[in-house]
């Protein structure tokens, strides 16, 4: 049997690119649940504005999720454009900050996106791990 030998370059290489496959497969994995993450921390803060959403994803995950413009802009406009969620303009300094905030049909519909999230982790624990519950 052929030995394989790495040398410390090598190996940093192959963490590396250990490290970022995880982090990207976790990143296409949080792609579909942004809007409920979204509305999820509408519920929660009342009002936010972008950079701020995009802050306390990154605080609560401890990193793990890093929400991009690219990615949260386009959420929030669809969100907006669904009738979920209302702007709210304010003055801040000499720039105007866009605050959204949920509507009365985004709350219902937060409740049902948790609702269904909550259903989706459970029926992929039981895959899984059987032995484990989250309830």
């Amino acid at each position: 049997m052929e030995r394989l030998i790495l040398s410390l370059r090598q190996r940093t290489a192959v963490a590396y690119i250990h490290e970022y496959t995880l982090k990207m497969g976790n990143q296409k994995l949080y792609k579909g649940s942004l809007q409920t993450i979204i509305l999820k921390l509408l519920v929660s803060n009342d009002k936010m504005y972008g950079y701020e959403i995009t802050q306390k994803v990154k605080e609560l995950t401890k990193g793990e999720l890093q929400i991009t413009e690219g990615a949260l802009y386009p959420a929030l406009h669809k969100l907006e454009a669904d009738g979920l969620l209302e702007v709210e303009v304010a003055k801040v300094g000499n720039r105007l900050r866009k605050y959204y905030k949920l509507t009365e049909s985004g709350a219902k519909e937060t409740a049902s996106k948790l609702a269904e999230m909550h259903e989706f982790l459970r029926t992929m624990q039981q895959l899984v791990n059987p032995k484990f519950s989250l309830e």
